[in-house]
Parts: structure tokens; sequence; C-alpha cells
């Protein structure tokens, strides 16, 4: 209940809490969150450092209790709590967060590592001197003073800001319904471009961002891009890609290791360290060996690298899984005539110009006051001395001080003030000297009042003392840039953070596929039994071994003709005793269909060709640039097959190869490719080879190379190395001629043909998941009807699936490369 004395009204719930959250949204807007554009700070920060001056904590003076600071801050100014004044404080004392300190600290301040500041009782702290300059001459009337929250004494609504600080060192803060995020910039670029804009206030944007780069973190770094720069100089908004700096060092005994000694703006230093260590222990990253933090003041985190690995592939993981890349996301938002505004840099700059405008327009002003009373008083005292003897007798005949101020006054052309002054005049003051130097400094005074009314009266000299002031300014506090700016731009590539190295995949019969680096295959003696390749589900075997590097597609033919084309590093990753993952987990395959065929490519050029060649002997040939939407999800029709025809291989040809055809029960057809007519993908094809034996059925297809063997393996392990010219020439069509003997019973069939040189490595792969990796020059060359040799010695039951020949990683292929006694070429 309420009494009769009450008053009370009526009122909607919506109104009142519409117009109280609108008051407190502006409250928080204006007095909390956002920066003044003018001199780039938020109140709290501008009482700390009004009270630093005030208490005399300048840069020249001996360092004070931080409790001291926060207590004068929460007594006469900001009536919150200690932490929120602390932690403003603290950030300005921070070298990783400001670019230009304003608060020299003395203790533990925290760290870049997340490590927290010691207790204000325990720390110190005094003004820099480039603090100072955005509080000089805050004492000449420069800016508005109101009263503080008590009344009881008055603070600065702006700081006279004889630098630019908001772009300096930027500002982060969030308000009601928006949000400010301004990078720290260079000085002396923010300074050149302030002085572009007084010298051509017609100025474009686009001409100003010639002046300013970029950002300039505390913490250094790289920026990668200029793009988002550019969108955030011109609109105010945009997105700057940071990066941390790191280079390698070699080790004794041939390793290598990665230093990070610069790390992006507002990253966790112990954090990101962390992140790292749980990537390599998650087995994400895994070419590191130890990780360690040795950083002090500096940043230095050492990556120790496996052996063989390539540093720069684990430097782009690291930018792509950690914070060593991280994104700003800039916003140039802040309050313009205490309304908040979102501006491009110029219109930024231009505040600050017209706020320094004001302040040495009224600057001058108070000293222009001060000259004016001074020499009105120089003006008496000269009226005295040139009548010294008139004003001595009448001050001795006045009874007091007022009858002597009167009677001066009424004889004299003076004021009030230049009386009072007169009258304080001490005696040694009317010597000769004296006099001289009143008219001296009367001199003087006369020409600092024309100098400083010509400034007030001329706008150009107004803006060129202002430019001058801050040219003295940069050339005092001019550092070097920081954050260095690359124009390599974009998301990073699958390509950058995996090795490009040699693979062996392997597809089981039942479907399940991995790739395994080749390195996990040690190359054996011909004949020997060989590593186990690939443990296989119960009633499971290999079916299908191919070779390629990881930077490549693969085109993947099935058995129906489709095709689809996914990069190698897309094939699961397995150990060499791996059983694999089902095909069916990336490739979308239909119920029945198996991967037929499988042909490598770096790229999807026009001079290409696919030639095709299926089951029942029909061959096709396709341009390789047919195929190029084959990346998508759903793959394309790679070849139309008869019914119950089903693909066995594809060879890659350059239009003017030769290619041969085996056959299950040895024979060999070679024609020339011109024989094939490029058809489009949808199509059938035409006949390649005819059989000669009942059952028999395309084993393989090889492109013929005049510098190559080819090499065809029996099932029962024998083999031999035959050169493509004593397989003669025919037509497309025929039945071909003996390519290998087989035994008469028909007990042993063809297990594979490759073409291979001397120099190649083959792999071979049985069906009970023996492997070996043998040299082809271990293997005798033969005439083409001969049996061959032993290639491989199989267990009771066990039979030769298939042979690839091995691709070498950069490694390998750079240490074979080298010159006998020679170190392998270096890697990056």
């Amino acid at each position: 209940m309420y009494t009769q004395n009450e008053k009370l009204s009526s009122a909607n719930i919506t109104d009142i809490m519409q117009t109280a959250y609108i008051e407190y949204s502006m409250s928080v807007i204006i007095s909390r969150a956002l920066p003044d554009a003018r001199d780039g700070l938020k109140p709290v920060q501008r009482r700390i450092l009004y009270a630093m001056l005030r208490e005399g904590l300048v840069h020249n003076r001996a360092f004070d209790k931080c409790a001291g600071v926060v207590g004068e801050v929460l007594k006469n100014y900001h009536p919150h709590g200690d932490s929120s004044v602390y932690d403003t404080l603290v950030r300005l004392a921070q070298n990783w967060v400001m670019r230009y300190q304003l608060i020299d600290p003395q203790g533990n301040f925290g760290s870049v590592d997340g490590d927290p500041p010691a207790a204000y009782r325990y720390t110190e702290a005094r003004l820099r001197d480039i603090a100072e300059e955005l509080l000089k001459d805050i004492e000449e009337d420069t800016v508005d003073f109101v009263p503080n929250y008590k009344e009881s004494t008055t603070e600065p609504t702006v700081l006279p800001a004889a630098l630019p600080n908001l772009l300096m060192n930027g500002s982060t803060g969030i308000a009601v319904g928006m949000t400010t995020n301004i990078p720290p910039h260079n000085l002396s670029e923010i300074i050149d471009a302030a002085c572009a804009i007084i010298d051509r206030p017609g100025i474009t944007v686009d001409e100003l961002v010639g002046y300013i780069p970029g950002p300039d973190f505390p913490t250094g770094g790289y920026i990668n891009g200029r793009a988002g720069i550019k969108s955030y100089l011109t609109t105010g908004r945009g997105i700057v890609r940071m990066r941390g700096k790191a280079h390698t060092e070699e080790l004794k005994g041939g390793g290598e290791q990665i230093i990070i000694t610069e790390i992006p703006y507002n990253v966790n230093r112990a954090t990101l360290v962390l992140r790292i260590a749980e990537l390599v222990r998650e087995k994400e990253i895994d070419g590191i060996r130890d990780l360690r933090d040795e950083s002090d003041e500096n940043t230095r985190i050492v990556i120790e690298l496996k052996r063989g690995e390539q540093a720069q592939v684990v430097i782009n993981q690291l930018y792509q899984k950690t914070a060593l890349e991280s994104s700003f996301g800039v916003i140039l938002l802040a309050l313009d005539k205490k309304r908040p505004k979102q501006m491009n840099i110029k219109e930024l700059l231009e505040c600050y110009i017209d706020h320094r405008r004001d302040v040495v327009t009224r600057r001058t002003q108070f000293r222009l006051n001060q000259a004016k009373a001074r020499a009105h008083i120089l003006e008496g005292y000269i009226i005295a001395l040139d009548n010294l003897d008139d004003f001595v007798k009448i001050i001795r005949a006045s009874s007091n001080r007022d009858e002597a101020k009167v009677r001066l006054m009424a004889k004299y052309p003076l004021s009030e003030i230049q009386t009072n002054a007169i009258l304080e005049l001490r005696l040694y003051q009317l010597t000769g000297l004296e006099r001289g130097k009143i008219e001296a400094e009367y001199l003087e005074l006369m020409k600092l009042i024309d100098e400083l009314q010509g400034i007030l009266n001329s706008e150009a000299r107004l803006l060129a003392l202002i430019k001058s002031e801050l040219l003295v300014l940069r050339d005092k506090y001019a550092s070097p840039r920081r954050t260095e700016i690359i124009d390599a731009e974009g998301d990073l590539r699958m390509e950058d953070v995996i090795p490009n190295e040699g693979c062996v995949i392997t597809v089981s019969h039942l479907g399940f596929i991995k790739r395994t680096p080749v390195a996990a295959y040690r190359a054996q003696k011909r004949g020997g039994k060989g590593v186990i390749g690939a443990e296989t589900y119960e009633e499971d075997f290999v079916e299908t071994l191919f070779t390629a590097s990881t930077h490549d597609y693969v085109l993947f033919f099935t058995s129906t003709g489709q095709c689809l084309a996914k990069k190698i590093y897309d094939i699961p990753e397995g150990t060499r005793t791996a059983k694999g993952k089902s095909v069916s987990s990336f490739l979308r395959l239909n119920a029945g269909e198996k991967i037929a065929a499988m042909v490598c490519v770096k790229e999807f050029d026009p001079v290409h060709h696919i030639v095709m060649a299926t089951k029942a002997g029909i061959t096709k040939k396709t341009n390789l640039a047919d195929y190029i939407n084959a990346t998508r999800e759903s793959g394309l029709r790679g070849i139309k097959l008869e019914a119950g025809d089903t693909l066995v291989g594809c060879v890659l040809t350059d239009g003017e190869n030769e290619v041969v055809l085996v056959s299950a029960k040895g024979q060999a057809v070679r024609f020339v490719e011109a024989d094939l007519r490029d058809q489009g993908r949808d199509t059938v094809g035409v006949t390649g080879m005819r059989f000669k034996y009942d059952g028999d059925y395309v084993k393989a297809i090889e492109v013929c190379d005049a510098q190559a063997r080819l090499l065809i393996a029996r099932e029962d392990g024998i083999g031999k190395r035959t050169p493509f010219e004593d397989y003669r020439l025919i037509s497309r069509g025929g039945t071909g001629v003996i390519a290998i003997d087989l035994p008469e019973d028909g007990s042993v069939n063809v297990a594979g043909a490759l073409s291979v040189r001397d120099t190649d490595e083959v792999m071979l792969l049985t069906a009970k998941g023996q492997s070996i990796r043998t040299p082809v020059a271990q293997i005798r060359e033969t005439g083409r009807g001969a049996k061959g040799v032993r290639l491989v010695n199989l267990e009771e039951g066990d039979k030769l699936l298939a042979i690839a020949r091995v691709v070498e990683s950069d490694e390998e292929e750079a240490a074979n490369s080298a010159a006998p006694g020679e170190p392998p070429p270096a890697t990056t």
C-alpha cells in the first residue's frame, strides 16, 4: 500500500523498459566501452593517465606504487571496482599489447603466456614520455573539464593528444549492440598520412592507403595478403590474416628444427605450445620429434623434426591447425562528437586533425591572453618608470594603498591591474638595468602577440603548426615496422601441408583401400621371401596395387565404367600391416561396384589421352581434359560398357604412343594409338584384341616405351623382361603373339604386365598379403617366348596377384641423383 503523501503516476512498462535500456546502452557506449576518436582513450584509461600526471608520476621521476595510482583514480575519478582500474593500467604497460607503451612498468606485469600480474601493492609505475605527449598543454585550457562524480574536483573530457593514439595503439571494446576492434599502426606512417591530409584536404581514401601499408603489431609476425587491409582502410571493416614468424636451423647429424620467433597479436604463447603438443600427441602432425619452449621476454619455440621431414610442410601444418595463423577482424568504430560511428581511415584522421585544430587554437588563445595580460602590466611599468619621481611623490603623500591607487589612476592612464602591479614593485626593479629588462620583455611579448594573433587569423598557419609539431614527434618516437606484410594470400591448400612423397596404394578384393609411404617397404634381392605388405580380412585378399605421389590426382575407374577423381592424399593412410579402410568411406560406389583401374595424373591437360581396355578386349581413347569434372563427389561416366563387360585397365598417352594389350592366357597385341580415334566419355569404344583361346580375357594394358621393357609375371611367381620390339606391330583387333609361356593345363595365368626400365624397382604382391620390392635390373631379360626367372618364392597355396612400379619420394630421388661422394641436394 502507498501513503497519501507519495506521488505515483501510471506508465506502460514497455515504455519504461525501453527508455531505461536506451539510457543504459548510451552510458555503456559513451562512458565505458568505446574509445574517443580524438585521443583514442576510454574514460578509465584517460582517468588513469590524468591521475598519474597529477600525482607527479612523469617519466623522469621515481616510480611509485600502483596501489597509490589505483586509489587516486578510485577516489577522484572512477567510482568502480579496483580490478577494472588495475587491469587497464597493466594493459597500458604491456609491450605485447601496446605498440607504444603509455605506462612504464616496474615489477611483474604479467606475460604473453597469459600469466597474471602481481597485485598492485607489489608493482610500481610511472608515465612514459610518449604518454606525456597526450597530456601536454592540458593546463592551457586546451580541453574541457567537467566535475568529477562527487564534484570535489574536475577531470578532462578528452586529452590534448599531441599524437594520434587511437591508430598508433589501437583499441578493443564491446558495447551494447556494437563493437570496436582497431589494430595498432606504425606511428611514422600514421603521422605521414595525417600530414598528407593537412597538405591536401581533398586526398582520396585510395591515395591515403599508400601512406599506411597496414597494421604494425607489437608482437611482429607477418600479415598475409593486402585485401583485408585495403578493405578496412577504405570501408572501416576488414579481416587481416596474421602469421607468426618461423625459420629453420640445421642440427648436428643432419637434423633440422623449426624456430618460432614471433607470434600473432593477441595469441597466448603458452596455449600455442600446448596446442602444438596436442596435435603431435593425436598424430595430426607426424613430423615433430621434440617440442621445447625456450622463450624468455623474447619468443623462441623450438620444434625438432624427425629425420627426413620437410620443414616447410610442418610449418604450413602449424599455420593451418594452430593459432600461429590467426585472423584479426578490424572494425574502425569510435565516438565522434559522443556518437558511435564506423569510419574509414581518412575520417578517423580527420577527427584527430579537427581535435588538434581545436586544441592548438585554444592553446594559442590562452597564450595570447596571457601575453596580452603581461604586456598590459609591462605598459604600466613603463609609464611608472617614465614618471618615477612623481609616482614616488604620490605614493609617499598617500595615507594608504587604496588612496595611492586612486590618485595614480586619476593622474595617469592606468588600469586597476596596472596600478596594483606598480604598487607591488620592489625597489631594485626601479634601477636602470631592470628598466632595460622590462622594455626588452615588452618588445618580445609584442612579437609573440603578433605571432599568436597571426596563427589565430590564418587557417594555413594553424595547420602548418599542427603539421610541424607532428613531424617533430614523428622523428622523436619513430621506430622500425615490426610486422611484415607479404603478398601471398588465400587459404592454405592441402598441398601446402602434405609432403609430396611416393605412396603405395593397395585395394583388396572386398574393397578396402589404403596408402602407405614407399619407404615402409624395404628393397630385397630377387627371389627373396618379402615382407608382410597388407593384412587382410578373412576370405579377402589384395587385388590391386598402385604407386603414385601424394600431390597427384588419381582417377578411379570402376568396374561399371564410372570415373571419380581424388587427390592421392585423400586416400586413407595406413601402416604397411594395416588392413585399410572401406572404399565406400570416400567414394560413392553402388552395390557390387568395385575399383577396376586407377590412373595418376598431375593435371587435366588436353595434350594427353586416356586409353582404356575392357575384359572383353574393347579399347577406347578419350581426351584427358574431358575428365576434369570427375573431381566432383559423384564423378562421371568414364566409358560405356556392354552387358557383362568390365574395365580392366587404363593408360595415359600423348596421342602418338603405341599400346600393348596382354591377356590372361599369355597373348599380347601391340598396335599404334592412332588406330583409335578420340571418342567421348560416354561411348563404348572399338575392338582392341580378339582372343585365341576360350575363356581368355584382357589382363593388362601398357604403353610401349623404346627405353623400357615389358615385364610380365605369372601367378606362380615366374616372370621375365622382354623388349617391346619383340612384339610385332599389328593393327588393333588381332589375336596377337605369345608374350610368356604358360603351362598347357591352364593352371597358371598371367598375374600382371608392366612397362619398366633398368633403374626401376617393382613391387610384387601375393594373394596372401606377402610383398617384395626388388630392382628391375636383377630380373634377367629374355626373349618373347622364354619361360622367365623366379621373381618371388611363394608359399604353398599362394599366388602372385599384382605388380607395380615403385615411385621414388622427393628425398629418395634427390639422394639417388647426387654424384658419388657428394651429399644429396637440399630439399625444401
